[in-house]
């Protein structure tokens, strides 16, 4: 099964919020992964892959282990569609179903 996961528009009102708080020193791990963070706002978009096994914990980890290529993008090194598009691959090659 290959999955196709769509690229949603990029989170233009969260991503100064996000930089900023690891400006502010707060651990990227805490931004990605916390209340409010990275983490829950794409479940909340992909989560369509949990009717076919992937588990929100799983996912997190997946997103986690992405987390250089986010840190580029909320620095302004990547674009949306360059980190998004690359998240979605790194998912659909690793995704279990």
């Amino acid at each position: 099964m290959t999955v196709r996961l769509h690229l949603p528009d990029e989170p233009v009102a969260l991503k100064p919020i996000w930089y900023g708080r690891v400006l502010g020193g707060e651990p990227l791990t805490e931004i990605l992964g916390g209340e409010g963070g990275f983490v829950p706002w794409l479940w909340l978009r992909w989560r369509a892959v949990e009717a076919d096994g992937l588990d929100a914990k799983s996912f997190e980890g997946l997103v986690m282990e992405y987390q250089r290529e986010l840190w580029l993008w909320l620095g302004g090194e990547r674009t949306w569609a360059q980190c998004s598009s690359g998240l979605a691959g790194r998912i659909a090659r690793r995704f279990p179903g």
